[in-house]
């Protein structure tokens, strides 16, 4: 009995050391960012997920991803911002800012993926998103007068200008402290770009030391 014990704890370490020597290079698993993008947090490691409602890669790749929020360090920071590299994903976006600015988007985020994929609901108009947020309890008059706001203008104008910066082409696509960018095509599946993000944040926490 003692002798198994040491033999599955060997294992288990030898697993654990695994993982953590786990290596991806530059230009297979991830792109280095020519010009490195200023983060809103310059004190953390910032790691920013690009998506946009519509898109049935995001929302496969959404439980990825609130998974590893979990566990995230503490000197790591989750950013989830709406794509705008296409003209018709402009109403999701500004959709996203408007409750960003209310303080819903804990409420509203995963069942309006859940409502577009999984329901095969037509949210892709002012109006039947305001319908719809409006059954979640978030105050319609409130939403609207938002989705118009001058700040949500400016959101979208910020938003477009880092993404030509980032250098993506498609979504869900993941930038790690402004230097980084990985997506599950490169990375060959969400579980690996998960291991990318580990692999990138311990760079650059080590960095920062």
């Amino acid at each position: 009995m003692f002798r198994k014990g040491i033999i599955a704890i060997f294992v288990l370490l030898l697993s654990f050391s695994s993982v953590n020597a786990q290596s991806f290079d530059a230009g297979i698993e991830y792109e280095i960012l020519k010009t490195p993008v200023k983060t809103s947090n310059p004190d953390k490691v910032v790691v920013t997920e690009l998506f946009w409602y519509g898109c049935p890669h995001c929302f496969r790749f959404e439980p990825y991803i609130d998974k590893w929020k979990e566990t995230m360090p503490a000197n790591v920071v989750l950013e989830q911002v709406p794509s705008v590299l296409n003209s018709s994903w402009m109403e999701d976006a500004r959709t996203y800012f408007a409750l960003q600015m209310m303080g819903e988007t804990e409420k509203v985020h995963k069942k309006l993926f859940s409502a577009i994929h999984l329901q095969n609901k037509r949210l892709n108009s002012l109006d039947t998103i305001a319908a719809f947020v409006k059954t979640l309890g978030v105050d319609e008059q409130k939403f609207r007068e938002n989705y118009h706001s001058f700040q949500v203008d400016t959101m979208v104008r910020k938003s477009k200008q880092i993404e030509r910066k980032y250098g993506h082409t498609g979504v869900p696509a993941v930038v790690v402290n402004g230097k980084y960018r990985t997506s599950a095509s490169q990375a060959g599946s969400n579980a690996r770009v998960i291991d990318v993000i580990n692999f990138l944040v311990r760079k650059e926490l080590a960095a920062m030391k």
